[in-house]
């Protein structure tokens, strides 16, 4: 074979290669998610950073945006999919968000609650005091409406202060904000376990289990794309087993996005339980149905909503599960 013949075969060989990674990124879904630095929703992190999404033909971008402001986020289409609490759902829908639930990522066992100053130790000593917590129909504000009213109170008994969870946590440690008790999570729980003169946990996700957090989409995404949405679900599971195969390598991953060591994450993540396929059955087969009856009555009740969605169910999508 002549040099020139050689020389035209390797042209087109490195042609079809070039060809064919141009369509391998052609055919990536791109993907927008919208989470916050809660440790449950690592994995999605986890998910980007150890190129499972890209191996599953996804090109996912991932932005921090407040609990408060992520329904925004999608309503403009500037994200696509979200994690968040599963009462925030019903707060969206009722809202007129449009937006679907795909699997159950986590539940808190400790993970989420109330601090409070010394002196005060149980729920009901916070009469009268202030405390700080995210705006309406965000989590740690549902979370506190829902631990007083399991002890007999309401929001109004309290002066709310609103502050985001990690803001929170730091003026409540730092003592010179006037707060007398907060609500937060891991993270930035932490912080206040770790300084206990400052305060201690009053009520937490494992007394009042009441936080869980799911994925979801819009449904205008999910119609359009049903194999990137499969491949969305697809990759949680496996960034699960890859923290059960490879639990250093997967804290290390995790922990460098809210800034904490391997060690200090795998601290953290005890403190929740993330949802296998098995665990995710269990809860879309009657779990959820009677949390979301007494969610919605309280979600009601403080304002946040001003009608309960008339078909709750509809508001999860389990087909892409199986």
């Amino acid at each position: 074979m002549s040099k020139s013949n050689k020389l035209a075969i390797a042209t087109l060989v490195g042609a079809a290669f070039a060809l064919g990674a141009t369509l391998a990124q052609a055919q990536e879904t791109k993907v927008g998610i919208g989470i916050s630095g809660w440790t449950g929703f690592a994995p999605i992190t986890l998910s980007k950073e150890a190129g499972i999404y890209k191996k599953n033909g996804l090109d996912v971008t991932i932005a921090k945006i407040p609990q408060k402001d992520r329904h925004l986020a999608l309503a403009s289409g500037d994200i696509q999919c979200a994690a968040t609490t599963v009462e925030t759902w019903i707060v969206w829908n009722a809202n007129g968000i449009a937006t679907t639930q795909l699997f159950k990522m986590d539940q808190g066992m400790g993970s989420d609650g109330i601090v409070a100053k010394p002196g005060i130790e149980k729920v009901t000593d916070l009469k009268g005091k202030t405390v700080a917590a995210s705006a309406p129909g965000t989590n740690p504000h549902f979370t506190l409406s829902w631990i007083l009213k399991k002890n007999g109170m309401k929001l109004s008994d309290v002066t709310l202060v609103t502050l985001e969870p990690a803001p929170a946590a730091n003026a409540f440690v730092a003592g010179t904000s006037g707060l007398d008790a907060a609500v937060t999570y891991e993270p930035y729980l932490s912080l206040v376990r770790n300084k206990p003169e400052s305060g201690k946990l009053i009520a937490d996700s494992l007394q009042y289990p009441m936080v869980f957090d799911s994925f979801g989409c819009t449904p205008k995404f999910i119609k359009e794309n049903p194999k990137a949405v499969k491949a969305l679900v697809d990759s949680y599971f496996e960034s699960l087993d890859m923290i059960a195969k490879d639990k250093t390598k997967a804290f290390t991953i995790m922990g460098a996005d809210v800034k904490q060591t391997a060690e200090q994450f795998e601290k953290s993540q005890s403190m929740i339980k993330w949802a296998d396929r098995a665990a995710n059955k269990k809860f879309f087969s009657g779990e959820i149905q009677a949390f979301n009856k007494e969610a919605a009555v309280l979600l009601l009740e403080i304002g946040v909503i001003k009608a309960i969605p008339a078909n709750m169910d509809a508001l999860f999508d389990t087909s892409f599960l199986n």
